[in-house]
């Protein structure tokens, strides 16, 4: 059966969007041009605009692509409810700072690289849709007497920035480690653990004070 135009249309966005992702996975948005993109793709320069209207629609939406599959690994995490909001919580965070530390340089561009406007924008959607998985985690654990009240969504907000700005030093100079990871997830536990634990809660404290 012949190939649709529909069908040659979507395979070729889909080597465009492919080849996007991979300069930028290389050398971040500075090295990612149209030019090494097209190349990359197999596809003439001007055929891209014909599916991205500019190189800020484009990257946007490579930044989605990445950034939500990193997103969706965190809130998998968050619904599994076989484990505690606490530990869900910890492993979130720390599954989060490992996978930033294994591929500095995409991390780099998804978190802290200048970019176009359309990237910084899908950039802060990306920041509220974290803030909004670590949100119901933490509101899990105040119900479940894990953690002491707290506004939630402000909390999952210091949260998030708190991460990316202490990883943001060691994506650019391609360092850090198991030190960096264990001290980020101590602190954000820290900075939201009940101060007194309900009698029959003491696992969670004991968690904390073990991190």
């Amino acid at each position: 059966m012949p190939i649709s135009r529909a069908q040659r249309r979507a395979t070729a966005q889909e080597a465009i969007l492919r080849a996007a992702r991979d300069c930028v996975a290389d050398g971040g948005y500075a090295a990612a041009s149209i030019t090494e993109v097209a190349r990359r793709a197999g596809v003439a320069t001007g055929s891209i605009y014909r599916h991205f209207p500019s190189k800020g629609e484009l990257f946007a939406e490579v930044f989605r692509a990445a950034a939500d599959a990193e997103l969706e690994l965190a809130a998998s995490i968050a619904r599994d409810g076989s484990r505690p909001p606490v530990e869900r919580l910890a492993l979130a965070l720390e599954t989060f700072a490992r996978r930033a530390l294994a591929a500095p340089v995409l991390a780099w561009a998804l978190m802290a690289e200048p970019v176009d406007p359309a990237v910084e924008a899908a950039r802060l959607d990306n920041k509220r849709a974290y803030r909004d998985v670590f949100a119901a985690l933490l509101r899990e654990g105040i119900e479940a007497g894990e953690l002491r009240p707290l506004d939630a969504e402000v909390a999952a907000s210091a949260i998030v920035g708190a991460f990316q700005e202490a990883l943001i030093g060691p994506l650019a100079e391609h360092e850090g480690g198991e030190a960096l990871v264990a001290s980020l997830v101590t602190f954000a536990l820290h900075a939201v653990a009940a101060q007194e634990v309900p009698h029959g809660r003491r696992s969670a404290h004991r968690s904390l004070e073990n991190a």
